[in-house]
Order: structure tokens, then C-alpha cells, then sequence
């Protein structure tokens, strides 16, 4: 009784510390939120006026009627975010189905070689990519952004441990009765891991969208600007209008949290699953 009693005590202290470690990181992006919706002179008031007494919609007309291309730049980054995840999602799938359910010879092997190119970081990529695209002639082209974000090893590590999860048993069922692995794949498999392909798209959205180094690096026309620089334009041209820049800020997210409700119901589920091993 005891023991329950203490169990029950400490996942009250830790709901309540989640709670406030959450408000917390929420704040910033609360006085943000508010900020867009205030004149310039009463941003900085303090004590902070969480909910502006007199709320105006013309920082949001600004950002979309400036002379800062900005709604060009929305529709380049969902071009090149929504090929990328398709793409991604596409080869991720198919190279973790391998991985999991075909057995091969150095299977394991050529999957640790493959998952140790997670250990380089994306930034010792980026001249060797800008020599390789600038010989094929897709630099300062969208394809330079969308290329290298359909192949990375971390959807294929997450897919394959979903597929691993997966009973092998129903698979050898699918098998005898003379399913192909493309039926098993499809039929099977995917709608099995819907979970873990939720949890994938978020991550590789949110990746896609917020990407800002390819885009500096590879990108010279500015009409093929993705939103993370063109914030940095609006911001340069706007620099004395912080309700400008939070507006913008704003709607840079609204994407996000659109593919986040989306998908949240099978999140978690998805994490969860990514974690289970042979």
C-alpha cells in the first residue's frame, strides 16, 4: 500500500514538473503568437501584455503585400519539403523492407556501414555536394535541395525497426499462400507500420522545411528561395518592425503544425515502435 502510494506520489511530482517544463518552452512562442498582433511601440512593454488590448491584423498584411516575395518563397519550400518526404518516405520504406525482411548475404554488415553515415554531419557535405551538383548542373535549382533529403539513413533505421517488430510469422503465412515480396511490402508490411510512417513524415517535414544551410549554400536566384532564407530577406528589408518579423515568424510555423495535427495521433505510437528490436 505503501509502495503504491509512493508510485502514485512521484508521477504527480513528475506531471506536475512536465507541466511546467512545457509552459515554459511554450512561453516564446506564446509571446511571439502575441507580438504579431501588436504595434511596434508595445511589443516590448513590460509587464507583458499576453493579450494586445489593441490587436491589429496589418502586421500579417505586411508580410504578404511587401515587396519581399514572400508567398513565392512559401510555395518553393512546400515544393521542395513535399518532393523530398516523397521521395524520402518512398526509398526509406523499400531499403528498410530490405533490411528487416529479406535475408541476404552481409545484410547486417551493409546496413552498420549504412547507418554509420549518420556519425558525419551534414556540414562536412556541404562542399562536396556543391562541387558534385555544380558538374551535373543542378546547382541554384530546386533539385540541389530536394536530391539529398530523399536518401538519409535515419528514415531507414527508423522503418526497419517498425518492419522488425513486425512478426515474422505472419509474413511466412503471406508467403505459402504465394504472395510476392512487393504484396508483402505493400499489403502487409506498410499498412502495419503506419505508426512509424507518421512519426517519419513529421520528422521529415519539420527537417525539410526548417532547412537552412542547402539552401544558403546551394541557391544563388532569389525567386528559388526556400522560407527559412526568405525570413532572412524579410528580415533585412523590415529590420525595424518587430511585429513584421513575428507575423512572418508565425506563418513560417502555420505548415508545420498543420502536418503536426495531421499525424499527432499516431506519433507517439511511432516513436514508441521505432525503439522495439529483433
Amino acid at each position: 500500500m505503501g509502495k503504491t502510494r509512493k508510485t502514485r506520489l512521484i508521477k504527480i511530482i513528475m506531471t506536475i514538473l512536465m507541466g511546467i517544463m512545457s509552459i515554459i518552452m511554450l512561453m516564446p512562442f506564446a509571446w511571439m503568437l502575441s507580438a504579431s498582433f501588436k504595434q511596434d511601440n508595445a511589443i516590448f512593454n513590460f509587464p507583458i501584455e499576453w493579450i494586445p488590448s489593441v490587436p491589429t491584423m496589418q502586421n500579417y498584411i505586411r508580410v504578404w503585400a511587401s515587396d519581399v516575395p514572400f508567398f513565392r518563397f512559401f510555395l518553393n519550400s512546400v515544393k521542395v519539403s513535399g518532393f523530398s518526404l516523397l521521395g524520402e518516405v518512398c526509398t526509406s520504406a523499400l531499403a528498410a523492407y530490405a533490411f528487416a525482411k529479406i535475408k541476404f548475404k552481409g545484410r547486417d554488415i551493409i546496413f552498420l556501414i549504412y547507418l554509420s553515415t549518420l556519425a558525419f554531419p551534414a556540414q562536412m557535405m556541404l562542399i562536396p555536394r556543391f562541387v558534385l551538383f555544380k558538374q551535373v548542373g543542378i546547382l541554384n535549382t530546386h533539385w540541389a535541395l530536394i536530391l539529398p533529403g530523399m536518401f538519409t539513413a535515419f528514415g531507414t533505421f527508423m522503418l526497419r525497426q517498425a518492419f522488425l517488430s513486425i512478426p515474422e510469422e505472419i509474413c511466412e503465412s503471406a508467403k505459402i499462400d504465394g504472395a510476392s515480396h512487393f504484396v508483402i511490402f505493400s499489403r502487409i508490411v506498410c499498412p502495419l507500420a503506419k505508426a512509424s510512417f507518421s512519426a517519419l513524415i513529421i520528422f521529415q517535414f519539420v527537417s525539410a522545411w526548417n532547412e537552412y544551410e542547402a539552401p544558403l549554400v546551394y541557391i544563388r536566384n532569389k525567386a528559388l528561395a526556400t522560407i527559412p532564407l526568405g525570413l532572412n530577406f524579410f528580415r533585412d528589408e523590415n529590420s525595424a518592425s518587430y511585429g513584421a518579423i513575428m507575423a512572418a515568424s508565425v506563418c513560417s510555423l502555420i505548415p508545420i503544425f498543420i502536418v503536426f495535427l495531421i499525424f499527432q495521433k499516431q506519433f507517439v505510437a511511432g516513436i514508441a515502435t521505432t525503439g522495439m528490436k529483433e
